[in-house]
């Protein structure tokens, strides 16, 4: 078991949602990363979902697409993020860490090389944006057997048998995606979140995490209200670039947004 569910169940228990905020490997540079993470830690963040850096995120809009190209300047590579979690727990052994990204890295690196590392490195769950719960009859298994947690997106439009798919191949949580859109998109509506999420938990008991559309304070609380966890990714990654002169700087703006967020969340 990877520690992904006692994480949630703990947070469940105590009456809180999770708290996953994302980042994109080697933005603003390779060597900021680990300690990006630990910083996110410090401010309450319960599970890390660490983005992979990939020439053509098509599930991104532009703040994480440019995070992305900022990365892949520096040459971060699959194997260089593997090494990355690898140094993050050298210090911190307990907070999940969840790869996100696309599969053409992973069958660039071969699939059983990926998990051997990434089940070596520390990594708790994968979720691959373009790698559909139909065609990962032959992934889930070998996952499973690492430790590894399979998780899947599911969007508005996702119907209930697709839904049923995602559940059965999947675990750790659901990633709900909340808006039709890219990564970044506006118009969260906590109403239209929560009819969906109540029609997930009619099909499943798996923790459910919303994300896109999630910036501020206010909208995380929202959020928790109804979700088991929530996940920010766009507005700390713009965050992270817009504070990138200066190291001080940028953790203090982490510190404070993802500060911000938990203790609203918690209220």
């Amino acid at each position: 078991m990877s520690r992904i569910t006692p994480c949630l169940k703990a947070l469940n228990e105590a009456g809180k949602s999770a708290l996953i905020p994302y980042v994109t490997a080697g933005d603003p540079n390779p060597s900021a990363t680990v300690e990006i993470m630990h910083t996110l830690v410090k401010s309450g963040a319960d599970i890390i979902e660490l983005g992979v850096p990939f020439s053509d995120p098509m599930a991104d809009g532009p703040v994480i697409q440019l995070a992305c190209e900022r990365a892949l300047v520096h040459g971060t590579s699959l194997q260089n993020v593997l090494d990355m979690v690898a140094e993050f727990r050298k210090t911190d052994d307990k907070t999940p860490v969840v790869l996100m990204g696309y599969l053409n890295p992973v069958e660039a690196m071969g699939m059983e090389v990926f998990i051997e590392k990434a089940k070596a490195s520390g990594v708790d769950g994968v979720l691959t944006v373009d790698l559909p719960p139909e065609e990962a009859d032959d992934v889930v298994p070998r996952f499973k057997e690492a430790g590894l947690d399979a998780i899947f997106l599911l969007a508005p439009t996702t119907t209930n048998e697709r839904i049923k798919s995602a559940v059965a191949h999947g675990s750790g949580y659901i990633y709900y995606v909340s808006l039709k859109g890219v990564t970044g998109s506006s118009a969260l509506n906590i109403d239209d979140v929560s009819q969906q999420l109540a029609r997930i938990r009619g099909l499943t008991d798996m923790p459910v995490g919303v994300g896109f559309g999630i910036k501020d304070a206010d909208s995380a609380a929202a959020v928790s209200k109804v979700a088991d966890g929530v996940i920010v990714g766009s507005a700390l990654v713009n965050t992270i670039a817009e504070n990138a002169d200066s190291s001080e700087s940028m953790h203090g703006q982490i510190g404070k947004l993802i500060g911000a967020m938990r203790s609203a969340m918690d209220q």
